[in-house]
């Protein structure tokens, strides 16, 4: 080939790839009409956030095995299909059951006095009398290995002030089994989250196997400052820890499920959803009713407007991912045979609060592509795509992808959480927490990249 012959390839070549690249944006762009209608139906609607107080109000708690998980479960079902959902319906999934029953703490030296606390998930119980021993008082698992020699015997109390959540949530899931490891009897957690009105946090542990199990508590803030001063002042503290927890067999749940049919690719599934259970300590509004009610809520508006895109539409509501994580693994195994055919994970699992934009994990082609559609939502203000999105219940479907060498891309949105870690995981977390109009924002936002990744032309990622 002769290098004038070569030089009006590569010419050829780069014009048609902008050619390609323009059509693409142009694809993208086309959606704005479309988009502006969407948001337009969100705008002051109270529909998500009136869903979300009838769901808590009426079942409350919805810990994995709880009768008010199974039935909300079913509520779901029926009004997914008042929505005018297809193909709705509840996958099976065994769940843990665990059952906090009774539990309380209390200085019984230097002078008896309750605290306010909450067991944590997963945590044994203790005898019926309780566990009554001398507190040792640390701030991190290197003060821990300082005084190894004063562990035995006693309750080890993690008092680690929370800078953030990935930080300092450590302490929750390995404290214990860190502390038993030493001879401890038990344990005490600063609750993971900033100060708020002695409001503890649970949340839950993990055991090592090879130690014995402890039972474990987190107490409020408050209440760690106030034993860290009693330990500051040179005073023994003894604590009595009860606590009655234990695990049932496992409980038959499921996952809810509803879509909208992909009018020319039913087959491949753009993947919408949150979980629908919740700690027993409030009613998780806000962990996470609201994120699975507003990536519902996406395809009822999308539903309403009478908008069928060429991809399927799924709105998945996991069970159990507070602790066990067995509705996104379920989800997974039940859909091996079309784990290929996803072409996004979306989840919502970190408050409804006012939207911002979204997380992205994926290819850098995708990424380009996301930034396109995220432009749509300027007029929410949340056109940001954030360096990484995902969620506990999406992992194991993208994770399996990846060990079958393919890729599923995964998001979730970006919110204003500067108040999420002061109620997550605590009795505070109601319905109160969350406002109508910023609910509105985050299925708005979910609505609009939802559908136009499944009209798309082409695969975000080929």
């Amino acid at each position: 080939m002769t290098p004038t012959r070569r030089i009006a390839c590569a010419l050829a070549l780069s014009a048609a790839a902008l050619s390609s690249t323009d059509a693409q944006n142009a694809s993208v762009d086309s959606y704005r009409e479309t988009a502006q209608r969407i948001i337009e139906a969100t705008r002051n609607d109270r529909f998500a956030w009136n869903r979300l107080a009838e769901m808590t109000d009426t079942f409350g708690h919805r810990l994995s095995g709880s009768p008010g998980l199974e039935a909300a479960l079913r509520w779901s079902a029926d009004e997914l299909k008042k929505d005018g959902l297809e193909n709705v319906r509840l996958e099976k999934v065994m769940v843990p059951r665990w059952v906090r029953g009774k539990e309380s703490v209390e200085i019984v030296e230097p002078f008896p006095s309750p605290l306010v606390m909450l067991g944590l998930g997963n945590s044994v119980g203790t005898p019926a009398g309780g566990v009554a021993a001398e507190v040792l008082v640390v701030k991190s698992f290197e003060e821990l290995e300082k005084k190894s020699a004063e562990a035995k015997g006693r309750i080890v109390f993690y008092n680690v002030e929370y800078t953030s959540y990935g930080e300092t949530v450590r302490y929750r899931g390995a404290g214990a089994s860190r502390a038993a490891k030493l001879g401890a009897v038990a344990m005490l957690l600063r609750s993971v989250g900033p100060i708020g009105l002695r409001t503890p946090h649970t949340g839950s542990l993990r055991y090592d196997e090879d130690v014995p199990k402890i039972p474990a508590a987190a107490i409020a803030a408050e209440d760690a400052n106030r034993l860290q001063r009693i330990h500051d002042r040179g005073r023994r503290i003894v604590v009595r820890l009860k606590m009655e927890a234990q695990f049932l067999p496992d409980s038959e749940s499921a996952n809810v499920i509803g879509e909208i049919k992909g009018r020319e690719k039913p087959d491949e599934i753009v993947l919408v959803g949150g979980h629908m259970d919740s700690w027993d300590a409030a009613t998780g509004a806000m962990d996470d009713g609201g994120g699975a009610i507003a990536t519902w809520d996406a395809l009822r508006v999308i539903k309403k407007l009478g908008l069928r895109p060429r991809r399927t539409l799924r709105f998945v509501g996991f069970t159990n991912e507070e602790n066990g994580g067995r509705g996104g693994q379920g989800y997974r195994d039940q859909h091996k045979d079309e784990i290929g055919k996803h072409v996004i994970a979306i989840e919502s699992d970190n408050g409804a609060f006012r939207l911002r934009g979204f997380g992205f994990t994926g290819p850098a082609a995708g990424r380009a592509r996301i930034e396109e559609i995220a432009k749509l939502l300027e007029p929410l203000g949340a056109s940001e795509v954030g360096p990484s999105g995902g969620g506990a219940d999406i992992a194991p479907l993208a994770q399996a992808a990846t060990a079958l060498g393919l890729t599923v891309p995964t998001m979730s949105p970006t919110v204003d959480g500067s108040r999420y870690f002061i109620y997550h995981h605590t009795p505070a977390d109601t319905v109160e927490r969350l406002d109508p109009e910023e609910i509105a924002s985050v299925v708005a936002g979910v609505a609009v990249m939802a559908y136009v990744i499944a009209d798309l032309p082409t695969r975000i990622v080929p």
